[in-house]
């Protein structure tokens, strides 16, 4: 079981029927921090999950990456833009 952020609590409420899918993989919690905050201010749904799990000691996000930022495919471009100008690419 993943465990789900305060942004994924806020964005189940508001929700706008688009099905989510995944843009990419975050590398950190800070990352993760940053990049919602962002989305947020540009008013683009999404949702950051984090792939810790107590049972294995955080053994997937050593493996796999902090966790996952979703949002509608129709927002992917605006996402990874964003995404880039945060990792400095």
């Amino acid at each position: 079981m993943t465990k789900q952020t305060e942004t994924d609590k806020a964005d189940q409420s508001n929700q706008d029927n688009s099905e989510y899918i995944k843009i990419t993989v975050i590398e950190n919690a800070i990352e993760a921090q940053l990049l919602s905050s962002i989305l947020s201010e540009h008013n683009i749904p999404h949702r950051v999950h984090s792939f810790e799990d107590n049972t294995f000691n955080g053994l997937f996000q050593t493996n796999k990456g902090w966790g996952t930022c979703m949002a509608p495919s129709s927002f992917k471009d605006q996402v990874m833009e964003i995404v880039q100008a945060v990792r400095g690419t």
